[in-house]
């Protein structure tokens, strides 16, 4: 049996159960995951598991919590960082209260697990069983671990940087290179880089390091889902990415300079998650006051200035965006989309086909997200036949899109002949089901308001909250539910949703 048990605490936003109040958010998350690592612990030696079981905790990384001026993670490759707990309990508590101080790393723990189970360990993992060590009876050659930090880069356009941990020395390449003497200075206070008469190892470890990267392009993080977007923005994660190949690493800025406006680009992105809009907007202009080219905060800006319905300030964010960028049709499509709340319908549709021609030559579903914005534009615009040669367009860059169905059934329904649209939108939504496709936004919305126009209540309720399981910042489908919930007699939970 093997079990992998994940633990989310202690991550920011750091919210321990009330019980941990006495202690600071953070110590109070770790008392949490300290309970529920002693239930697992609990109900192994209940069930006579625990003596027989090898159990191995490890942490993907740590929190910055000030000590270089990183709050959190991500920015810098300190040893609060990319430094882990490993603690191993091996079957029958052998080696129990040794302390290994060996430098290992992740990739050791796929051959070392392989290895407690005497499986065949394949000849192309690059980590090493750490059993020699766990045993006692040899030892390991003394390797170097490579670790990156590309969040810098990925979102604004920052040097990525990169390390290389010894037993000793970590070296870490960034345009003002760093060299630090683990065994005299733990806390990594002092930067040696220059005392080269005194320490000899810094070109050794640059030019190791610099072969281990050649010719490794910094690749773009593969795109997400519209519906994938919307609920991971809710959280606080996800904006626009950076172009990451547009500069050599050294040529930009140092993150070291730049720590400041990431804070406040975190806090922006905590506001929001308290729904507070208003600051959370002031925080992002303030930073791209002092840098306008970080397309990452543009791209906050206007998903925050969307959720607060200021749909002008959104157009302006995007307007940047594709100035910064425009090969990515993505701030064309949010262009369009606020340019259609605020009903300018004309520069809305000029939006979204240049959207469709941008994406026309990269992958698909960009260019399926025009067509389907072009169809409501159309819609919006009472022009039908427009609408459904868009639908076509739409499906025939998205096969899994029932965007025909969907706007048959908006014609019917626009025109106030909702039984007969309702139909319609059930078979889009089982047309959708079926093919597996990306969620639709307002298809949900549409089939909840049918149905509560037809008085068929609960069935609405629940169409209602599938569309915000996928679309959490659906603002309509949140005020359709709270009127279902008054006009049932549930003034608590309208009023909660409002």
């Amino acid at each position: 049996v093997f079990l992998f048990l994940h633990l989310y605490e202690p991550h920011k936003p750091y919210a321990p159960p009330v019980r941990y109040a006495e202690y600071d958010p953070y110590d109070g998350e770790i008392a949490y995951v300290d309970e529920i690592v002693g239930k697992l612990v609990r109900y192994l030696k209940t069930h006579q598991l625990y003596d027989r079981s090898t159990i191995i905790l490890v942490s993907d990384h740590g929190e910055g919590l000030g000590d270089h001026g990183e709050q959190e993670h991500g920015l810098f490759l300190y040893d609060e960082a990319i430094r882990v707990p490993l603690i191993i309990k091996q079957a029958g508590g052998v080696g129990a209260g040794r302390r290994i101080p060996d430098l290992v790393q992740h990739v050791d723990l796929a051959p070392t697990i392989l290895d407690f189970a005497k499986a065949p360990i394949p000849g192309n993992l690059r980590g090493r069983s750490l059993t020699p060590l766990l045993e006692g009876t040899g030892k390991l050659q003394e390797r170097a671990v490579y670790s990156e930090a590309l969040y810098a880069r990925y979102h604004f356009g920052w040097s990525e940087l990169t390390a290389l941990t010894g037993q000793r020395y970590r070296y870490i390449k960034a345009p003002r290179e760093e060299l630090y003497d683990l065994e005299r200075d733990p806390r990594e206070r002092e930067n040696i880089i220059e005392e080269r008469g005194r320490v000899q190892t810094d070109d050794a470890r640059r030019g190791t390091l610099d072969k281990l990267v050649a010719g490794v392009a910094i690749e773009a993080p593969a795109d997400v889902s519209a519906e994938d977007r919307e609920r991971l923005q809710a959280l606080g994660y996800v904006g626009a990415q950076t172009d990451v190949t547009r500069a050599p690493g050294d040529s930009l800025p140092d993150p070291k300079d730049k720590r400041h406006m990431l804070d406040s680009y975190r806090e922006a992105a905590q506001l929001a998650a308290e729904r507070k809009w208003g600051p959370a907007i002031a925080l992002l202009q303030a930073i791209l006051r002092e840098d306008p080219e970080m397309l990452d905060v543009w791209g906050q800006l206007a998903t925050f200035a969307v959720r607060a319905e200021r749909f002008d300030q959104a157009i302006d964010a995007y307007t940047h965006m594709i100035e910064l960028k425009p090969t990515d049709p993505n701030p064309y499509l949010g262009a369009a989309a606020a340019l259609l709340k605020v009903r300018k319908l004309d520069e809305a549709r000029v939006h979204a086909e240049l959207a469709a021609g941008v994406a026309a030559e990269q992958d698909k579903r960009p260019g399926a997200t025009a067509h389907e914005l072009l169809a409501k534009i159309a819609l919006a615009r009472r022009d039908v036949e427009r609408a459904r040669r868009e639908a076509t367009l739409a499906q025939e860059a998205d096969a899994t899109l029932p965007l025909s169905v969907f706007i048959e059934a908006r014609i019917l329904y626009d025109q106030g002949k909702y039984a007969d649209a309702l139909p319609l939108f059930q078979q889009a939504i089982a047309e959708l089901d079926r093919s597996k496709g990306s969620k639709m936004a307002d298809l949900h919305f549409y089939t909840a308001d049918t149905l509560g126009r037809l008085d068929r209540h609960p069935e609405a309720e629940q169409e209602f909250t599938e569309e915000l399981k996928w679309f959490p910042q659906n603002s309509r489908a949140r005020g359709g539910l709270a009127r279902l919930y008054q006009s049932s007699g549930r003034g608590n939970e309208a009023g909660q949703m409002l």
